[in-house]
């Protein structure tokens, strides 16, 4: 990894990818075609992306029953463990409605409504993610969604995979279809005549699910156009080189574009990470796409004190933060920007991906300056709730109509002023 001192004129902040012309022009196209011809564009980009004809879209009970068979108890129960904490740490996000009344009979208040609709995209490609269908689904459940719907796209069997399936219908998820990419998030969208449309999408995926997610923005809500993963260790003298180096691959081994940074105040833990993150490459699995995106994306940035380091955290705003210091609590309350911050030796990144409870879906791109993890409060809108009494209105109407004429609004003075006419 390079190791960089920081100075002032230093570029932190990675371009949001925005796609090429040709993917955004292709995107355009599928959803287009999604929205025209329904299940038939469904299972001809199905065919033509993941080389599977499909006979249904719809996962069937042996399918599923097929899914239990290869999956081993103790798996199962693991999923189960990870998904109570899950389940634990969301509930405690709920928002309830309120009510207050005044002295002059005013009642206002905000009602708390769940969504009625949801669509969760689990990706597939590279990896099987259950644990995508867990921080996707929990919370939209904790919320009172009534209607969950999940789909992901196929492998080459024409099956899901066993953990995606399994983890789905062990939170009593029923809708559940065979389709990925941009097509899915159109038929989420537009509806077709298998899938009925929802009112918000949420969950990962590629460039073209990004771009899809993005074009539909409006006709339903969504959760984020996530970018590519990444983690920012900061740390002293006191951390463990080994264990830098592993948590920084950690992230490196999800996708060629992903980022892994260290930030310290101190040069030879900046050298000894280096060595390690190379020497541990040579045994991971998938080196091939870790050393990609540790040549791309990997950094070490070296400040003069740790107070420095702690600015420059703040300034890439990292979708997980690791804290490896002598004292990781002092610290926290100085951290401004960050998707989830990890405290201390044994909070290594993994430990939240899985089984921790608090979710995994977060900002990415340095959009933790203004975003939040995915939570609860994702899958519930709220309504303003207001009741004026007559002597309330009495006591502001004149204000209320000066304050409308000053906008040149008459209709909305005389709308008030209506109600106190003889």
């Amino acid at each position: 990894m390079k190791i960089t001192r920081v100075t002032e004129d230093i570029s932190l902040k990675r371009t949001i990818d925005q796609g090429t012309g040709a993917q955004r022009e292709a995107v355009l196209n599928i959803l287009q075609d999604v929205k025209d011809k329904g299940d038939q564009a469904l299972f001809s980009y199905t065919e033509k992306f993941d080389g599977v004809l499909l006979e249904a879209l719809k996962v069937s009970d042996a399918e599923r029953k097929n899914a239990y068979e290869a999956i081993d108890d103790e798996t199962i129960q693991i999923i189960n463990e990870a998904a109570a904490n899950i389940r634990d740490y969301h509930e405690r996000m709920i928002t309830q409605s309120w009510m207050v009344t005044k002295e002059d009979g005013t009642i206002l208040g905000q009602k708390v409504t769940p969504l009625d609709a949801v669509g969760v995209y689990v990706p597939g490609g590279l990896a099987a993610y259950p644990s995508s269908v867990l921080m996707n689904v929990i919370p939209a459940q904790v919320a009172g969604v009534k209607r969950i719907v999940m789909v992901s796209p196929v492998q080459k069997d024409g099956s899901l995979p066993a953990g995606v399936l399994v983890a789905a219908t062990e939170l009593g998820v029923e809708e559940i279809y065979k389709v990925g990419g941009a097509q899915a998030i159109g038929a989420l969208a537009y509806g077709t005549e298998t899938i009925e449309a929802v009112d918000k999408i949420v969950g990962p995926g590629n460039i073209y699910v990004a771009l899809a997610k993005r074009e539909v923005y409006g006709l339903v809500d969504i959760d984020s156009i996530a970018g590519p993963s990444e983690i920012v260790v900061l740390a002293d003298d006191t951390a463990r080189p080994n264990e830098v180096a592993a948590d920084l691959l950690s992230q490196a081994e999800h996708d060629q574009l992903a980022s892994s940074i260290l930030v310290t105040a101190s040069l030879n833990l900046a050298a000894a990470v280096a060595q390690e993150v190379q020497k541990q490459l040579e045994t991971l699995p998938r080196k091939v796409i870790a050393e990609a995106s540790i040549q791309e994306y990997g950094a070490i940035y070296v400040t003069e004190e740790l107070e420095e380091a702690i600015d420059v955290v703040n300034k890439l705003a990292p979708e997980h933060l690791e804290i490896m210091t002598d004292e990781p609590m002092t610290i926290l309350g100085k951290i401004r920007h960050a998707g989830a911050i990890f405290l201390g030796r044994y909070s290594s990144e993994p430990v939240g991906d899985y089984f921790a409870g608090p979710n995994h879906v977060l900002p990415t791109n340095g959009t933790a300056k203004f975003s939040s993890p995915l939570s609860v409060d994702s899958f519930v809108k709220k309504s303003s709730i207001i009741s004026y009494s007559e002597q309330a209105l009495k006591a502001n109407s004149s204000k209320i109509a000066a304050f409308a004429r000053l906008e040149g609004l008459e209709a909305h003075a005389r709308a008030v002023e209506e109600r106190f006419k003889k």
